[in-house]
């Protein structure tokens, strides 16, 4: 992006940009749905300015098609490049940071990603998501409850991670389903899985958003985490990472995800320790591990219907 901007407009050029926009605005005026007419007048008038603000030349507006045309022919069921350049402009974390209930006792949410699953088999208390996934053994376990303190039975908890090469199933060649379960808590709101340890890993940047890093001199790299969906009847539905304390990749996490309060420890256990004392499996584990303890706090919504875990089930 080499090309020298224009010039600033003259009093008549400023007047025909504006025409343009007045234009394009009045063309929405009688769109019936009056969200779809606010949200796109809104995108208009910021596109708009900044065309204007950057004097954007007509080589970079070609070279911007050219972008999202590559990131539309990279987009498959497999990949979704349109979600990592949301995540690596923060405008992911935005929209999560706007949408998330405003309570300090909830468990802060954070990206969805673009690996998530809606097939991933259900375990009970004890099970193993890992499916064969290469990595460290590691117990997950902790508590889910109301902000008002009450346990939460029932509540479904959805989580996946990435093995010990950084990559989710969906990444490999082939249909396997590693790194990734579902499992409800019980009637104490108690619950507890194996997996494996997580590691940093790096976001595909074989394509566009890759090279969009690059030209930044930014990293790829996302900190150690694992995914968690949280839904109970009467809850928000929670989306949210637990982070690896110590990872040397959270001041720099390329979607922006890492929150302090979502960091937690996870203990390497020696090889012959006895298993966890909440896992009713007794698994027995010949090396070492890793545990981690994170307990979720879900806001109350009236407005859940009272079939929704149920349904999802």
């Amino acid at each position: 992006m080499s090309a020298d901007p224009t010039p600033d407009p003259t009093p008549d050029q400023d007047a025909r940009e504006q025409h343009v926009t007045d234009q394009v605005l009045a063309s929405f005026g009688d769109a019936a749905d009056p969200r779809f007419r606010e949200l796109m007048e809104a995108l208009v008038r910021h596109a708009h300015a900044l065309v204007r603000e950057v004097r954007l030349t007509e080589p970079e507006w070609e070279q911007a098609i050219g972008f999202l045309r590559r990131a539309g022919d990279l987009t498959d069921d497999k990949r979704q490049e349109f979600i990592l350049l949301s995540d690596v402009l923060g405008l992911s974390m935005l929209t999560v940071a706007v949408n998330q209930p405003p309570d300090p006792r909830a468990t802060e949410a954070t990206v969805f990603g673009p690996f998530f699953g809606d097939d991933a088999p259900a375990v009970e208390i004890g099970g193993d998501i890992s499916g064969g996934a290469a990595g460290q053994p590691c117990w997950v376990s902790g508590t889910v409850r109301g902000t008002d303190g009450e346990v939460v039975p029932g509540a479904r908890l959805d989580v996946w991670e990435a093995d010990d090469d950084g990559m989710y199933d969906v990444q490999h060649a082939g249909d396997v389903t590693q790194g990734r379960g579902w499992l409800s808590t019980d009637d104490q709101g108690r619950y507890g899985f194996w997996g494996v340890t997580p590691t940093p890993y790096p976001i595909p940047h074989d394509g566009p958003v890759g090279d969009l890093l690059s030209a930044a001199g930014r990293g790829p790299m996302r900190a150690a985490h694992l995914h968690f969906m949280v839904t109970a009847p009467g809850y928000h539905r929670l989306v949210t990472h637990i982070f690896v304390r110590g990872d040397a990749h959270q001041d720099s996490d390329a979607v922006f995800g890492v929150k302090p309060s979502l960091v937690v420890d996870f203990d390497e256990q020696p090889a012959g320790t006895p298993p966890p004392d909440d896992d009713p499996g007794g698994r027995v584990v010949e090396g070492t591990w890793t545990r981690a303890h994170f307990d979720v706090h879900l806001v109350p919504d009236p407005h859940t219907p009272a079939s929704t875990a149920q349904e999802q089930s």
